[in-house]
């Protein structure tokens, strides 16, 4: 009996190879026309590949996971006696490079490649379908509806097989945007702008690259339970008086400071250039602050020497005149060392950047309440993950990782924060 040789299609510009990413069929079984054979991983999409023709699967490319180059055999079908001709004579018609039929004769010669499929101008905007009069296109009358919903006229469509499938259909709605294509019901698109980088975001742009490319970072998660500091803090607001309301920014700060003195190496700034590192006496804390016109630090000085409620005024101060671009620039320098919180965006954990020419920037994340074991109970218990990033040439990661135990162990129990 003839058989069917299915070779991997051209799926898409400049895509020569493609992953099989998990098999439909087996050798042995029995498909129909357009019946999913694999589905097909470029770097760009996946595709599902149909049969395009009916039969028994005799030979298949490969494990899941193995790469295919374009052209190459993906399935050999044997065609049944009864549609075996129908089917040859069908596809030589306009057979493809992509797709070949082949009796079993194993002297018969190489086929040779045919030309390239149609390529004729797309419309910018698609027009209602109307079947084309210059080609002949076969296709499943499920297709042809899809088509028309799309409002694609399938003239404009490359055919794996010289029959037109949802394969065929989902590479040229894929792909077909490169030559101007749109489907009539796709939204229109924003118009591309070009953003000039000056100002504060080329300045950030600049610092950001600089850290990257001189600092070797290395980054440290733990997860904190801070059930007890936020209850702590919950109190103190409910009795501040015209005290300015707490969040829990002003604590991690007073946790920080007090656990500089035991790591020296954390509150440092490099000068790579000269080869020294200065440990600093006093912290002066750079406050990552999102503004209008991008990330702004500015600097809270000596924040050893504040108690929680100094710390919440100088926050709010700081923030506001960041934000209005009142913030003086002397504001804006000296930091020691920085901390940066994406409040209730917090994330699961994050890889901050260092603000260079400090060593290291302390992340807290957002607080989610999950059930956790205390003792033999479960309890809800409010957890944070606490991240941060070091300069590996200053700083190992046993000192990272130490120094943050620290800070879990205050922040955990924090009656220790205010223990002399």
């Amino acid at each position: 009996m003839p058989k069917f040789t299915f070779n991997l299609p051209d799926i898409g510009e400049g895509i020569a190879e493609a992953e099989i990413v998990a098999w439909h069929v087996q050798v042995g079984d029995k498909v129909t026309e357009d019946q999913p054979l694999a589905d097909m991983m470029t770097d760009k999409a996946t595709v599902e590949m149909e049969s395009p023709v009916s039969g028994i699967v005799t030979n298949i490319a490969g494990d899941a996971g193995d790469v295919i180059a374009i052209g190459a055999m993906l399935v050999e079908i044997e065609l049944d006696s009864a549609v075996g001709n129908a089917a040859v004579s069908k596809t030589k018609e306009a057979e493809p490079k992509s797709a070949v039929v082949q009796d079993e004769d194993p002297l018969m010669p190489e086929p040779v490649a045919m030309t390239e499929a149609i390529t004729s101008p797309v419309a910018p905007a698609a027009e209602p379908f109307v079947a084309s009069t210059s080609e002949k296109i076969t296709a499943s009358p499920a297709v042809r509806q899809r088509a028309k919903d799309l409002g694609v006229d399938l003239v404009d469509v490359k055919a794996a097989g010289g029959h037109i499938r949802h394969a065929d259909l989902d590479a040229f709605l894929t792909y077909g945007s490169k030559l101007g294509y749109r489907p009539a019901q796709m939204k229109a698109r924003r118009a591309d702008e070009a953003v000039k980088v000056i100002g504060m975001r080329r300045r950030i742009a600049d610092n950001m690259s600089a850290s990257k490319r001189h600092i070797p970072h290395f980054t440290y998660v733990e997860e904190i339970d801070v059930t007890a500091i936020e209850a702590m803090r919950a109190d103190l607001n409910a009795n501040r008086g015209a005290k300015p309301k707490l969040t829990l920014l002003p604590m991690l700060i007073v946790a920080i400071c007090k656990t500089i003195p035991q790591f020296p190496m954390m509150n440092a700034r490099f000068d790579d250039e000269a080869g020294v590192v200065t440990r600093h006496g006093a912290v002066h804390l750079g406050m990552a602050t999102q503004t209008d016109d991008g990330l702004m630090v500015p600097v809270i000085r000596d924040a050893q020497d504040l108690n929680i409620w100094q710390l919440a005024t100088e926050i709010a101060r700081l923030a506001d005149a960041a934000r209005s671009s009142s913030v003086k620039s002397e504001e804006l320098s000296g930091s020691t060392l920085t901390i940066t919180s994406l409040g209730p965006l917090g994330g699961i954990a994050t890889t901050p950047v260092i603000n260079r020419p400090e060593v290291a920037i302390i992340g807290p994340n957002k607080i989610v309440e999950r059930p956790m074991f205390v003792g033999d109970t479960i309890e809800a218990r409010k957890l944070m993950n606490l991240s941060i990033s070091c300069d590996h040439r200053v700083v190992d990661g046993w000192d990272a990782a130490s120094y943050v135990q620290a800070l879990k162990k205050l922040i955990e129990t924090p009656v220790l924060l205010f223990a002399d």
